[in-house]
């Protein structure tokens, strides 16, 4: 997606409205603020005690947020320095590198945090997330076989108990670390206000969290190592993808609940003009404000890196884990010392399956 499609998506919209919204409309008690110094040994504190900036300020030993007080304590340093991220007269990147340079690594990673909430996908396919501290991570085993299945009968005197097996799979999985790098120069971003800027921020928070939503279908398809690839039914006629394959789909899924679909943009479209999902009401909202209905209960998630020829259906409930070993970064030395031209990006993050029979592929082009 590119960026002048990015701007014109309704999320788009909405972040850019909040703009006007965390502006100060009143007083706003600034004398506690005034008493901290942000500068790089704040930041290495926070890295220290596993806090990102925005965090470590909201400390007792800082600056917490009163309950009544429109900013928090980020926003607060911002004005202490007269920064102004929206309005009529927003501040230039070049006024903020004069007033506050300890403060543009924050500023920078809050944003592209908020582009990728833009994407609220990611987060409704995940079925949870661990935070582990080593970049191995050994997913867990649930047997989920006929002969081992929980059942709930009468236990009788020196009967045996019925049982859940849950075991370590076999191979532990690598959570490498993904990196990006933003290059621009100081010549062509001095001028810019931070309003602009902040829109270049919330694409990239945007892409990134979109390319997290296709390492969540490569682990959905293929398993994460662990003998766990998806089960794959086929179309009733290869080449087409009809509403009797979807009921299919759907049908695979008891004793889960088939409660999210993805697929590429070709699929999307042939299921939102199958005459079977046809509603009116439906067709006015994705008109009025793009949203997609729901066929089958399930919510419609497009993904263009999913194989054109496949569309995956899961219980998002119970699917996939999310493993982070090293949230969301961004390198602050160089931003804060060297009005950056290039400052990296980085977060360490992979996906395992949870129950591999809560997710199913439909095949829609097959011999």
């Amino acid at each position: 997606m590119d960026m002048m499609t990015f701007m014109h998506m309704p999320a788009f919209q909405r972040q850019s409205r909040d703009l006007a919204e965390r502006e100060i409309s009143g007083p706003v008690d600034l004398s506690r603020s005034g008493e901290i110094k942000v500068d790089r040994d704040m930041y290495l504190e926070a890295e220290t005690r596993g806090l990102t900036l925005s965090e470590l300020l909201e400390t007792e030993e800082y600056d917490p947020t009163p309950s009544n007080c429109p900013l928090d304590a980020f926003e607060r340093q911002l004005a202490l320095a007269g920064i102004r991220l929206g309005g009529k007269h927003p501040t230039t990147v070049e006024l903020f590198y004069h007033k506050a340079p300890s403060l543009m690594p924050e500023f920078i990673m809050r944003e592209i945090k908020k582009g990728q909430a833009m994407r609220p996908e990611l987060s409704a396919l995940i079925a949870a997330t661990t935070t582990v501290a080593t970049n191995r991570y050994t997913p867990f085993h649930i047997d989920t076989s006929p002969a081992a299945r929980l059942s709930l009968r009468p236990i009788g005197e020196g009967s045996e108990i019925p049982q859940l097996l849950v075991t370590e799979q076999n191979h532990s999985i690598n959570v490498p670390e993904y990196g990006l790098g933003l290059k621009a120069s100081y010549k062509a971003l001095r001028y810019r206000t931070t309003a602009q800027f902040r829109v270049l921020l919330w694409y990239i928070g945007f892409r990134l969290q979109t390319d997290k939503i296709a390492l969540v279908v490569d682990c959905l398809i293929n398993g994460d190592g662990n003998d766990n690839a998806a089960e794959k039914i086929n179309s009733a006629s290869s080449g087409t993808l009809a509403y009797d394959d979807l009921i299919s789909l759907w049908a695979e899924f008891a004793p889960f609940e088939l409660n999210t679909l993805i697929c590429d943009v070709g699929n999307l479209k042939t299921i939102l003009t199958l005459d079977e999902f046809k509603d009116p009401l439906a067709g006015f909202r994705f008109q009025n404000k793009g949203e997609l209905f729901s066929p089958l209960g399930a919510t419609l998630v497009r993904c263009d890196d999913t194989p054109a020829d496949l569309v995956i259906g899961l219980d998002a409930r119970f699917a996939i884990e999310e493993v982070v070993t090293q949230p969301l970064m961004v390198e602050y030395d160089k931003i804060i010392e060297q009005r950056f031209e290039e400052a990296v990006i980085s977060e360490a993050v992979a996906y395992a399956k949870v129950i591999r029979e809560a997710s199913v592929v439909l095949d829609t082009v097959h011999t």
